[in-house]
């Protein structure tokens, strides 16, 4: 019993870690803005990520080449969704959009998640998830809108917003694509093929595109993209979607702009202001309830026929 307790609250560190990091990325996707091309980022940070793994993983690989032969189209798809597309198109949208609107639909990877959890891998929505995840987006919008709804309204549709809300859509599938497909595969193997892939897939982009030259200004922007958002996230996240499965883990996403709002806090001086406590209480109330209320909104049927024949027996 104290085993089967603990196991949940150590897997909830991995989407934790993920979503701080990817906090500090949001920052870094506005900095990139007039400082590097979204096409040269997208693609320096997995050829960085690589160079770094490879003399650590490429043996491992090697070993378990036969495993990677047999599935590398679901790991090109993966790579595609998870790696290529998320951050590539993050990175597009922020020349485009504000900071608030990326934060607002990147909020929805949650409740994606559900859905296509439900669609694909005809998982039963828990009332957790469904009641949790609403409530954590009303604490994300009540965030983002300053403690009043009404400007939301205000708020301007740009190019950047459709392409978040395409971003949104590829990391929800790619989560649920991670349960779909479980690969027999270590993790750090996996997550070096899927760089792979994203990187050769993000080579024609980065070759057409303006392509700006590494200096002392985008060099550590580089640097954060490469190592901490690309290999560190990568890997908690597939740690927390086979333990947690890919809605639970999801529900996490909603913290995104209550860290980031800390991490202001602490490194730019900004103030916490009444509606940052009020809605970051309603998204750690969301994350709580997605993580304990786990029953399903429907019982199966299938289980009181099977009492009712061992009863007759």
């Amino acid at each position: 019993m104290p085993r089967s307790a603990t196991l949940p609250a150590l897997a909830c560190l991995a989407p934790l870690g993920a979503v701080l990091i990817w906090s500090g990325n949001m920052t870094i996707n506005q900095l990139t803005v007039g400082t590097i091309a979204p096409s040269t980022i997208a693609f320096l940070r997995w050829v960085l990520a690589l160079l770094v793994l490879t003399p650590i993983v490429l043996p491992k690989a090697w070993r378990e080449r036969d495993a990677i032969f047999r599935a590398w189209p679901k790991l090109a798809v993966l790579g595609l969704l998870g790696m290529a597309l998320w951050q590539g198109l993050a990175y597009m949208a922020a020349e485009t959009t504000s900071a608030t609107n990326m934060g607002i639909l990147a909020a929805m990877v949650p409740l994606l998640t559900v859905l296509l959890s439900a669609l694909i891998l005809r998982e039963t929505p828990t009332w957790g998830g469904v009641v949790g995840g609403c409530l954590a987006l009303v604490g994300v919008l009540w965030l983002l809108s300053r403690g009043h709804f009404s400007a939301l309204a205000e708020l301007e549709v740009a190019t950047g917003d459709f392409l978040m809300i395409i971003a949104a859509i590829c990391y929800a599938l790619y989560g649920v694509m991670l349960k779909r497909w479980p690969l027999d595969l270590s993790p750090w193997v996996m997550l070096y093929v899927q760089a792979v892939f994203a990187t050769l897939l993000l080579l024609p982009g980065y070759l057409l595109g303006p392509m700006t030259p590494i200096n002392s200004t985008n060099a550590g922007l580089i640097l954060y993209a490469g190592i901490p958002a690309s290999i560190i996230t990568t890997y908690l996240w597939m740690m927390a979607i086979r333990h947690l499965g890919a809605s639970r883990s999801s529900i996490f996403i909603n913290l995104m702009p209550v860290f980031s709002a800390l991490i202001a806090m602490l490194l730019l001086g900004e103030r916490l202001a009444w509606y940052h406590l009020s809605g970051g209480l309603l998204v750690l109330s969301g994350v709580l309830m997605a993580q304990l209320l786990t029953r399903p909104l429907k019982r199966s049927r299938v289980q009181p026929l099977q009492d009712s024949r061992t009863t007759a027996r």
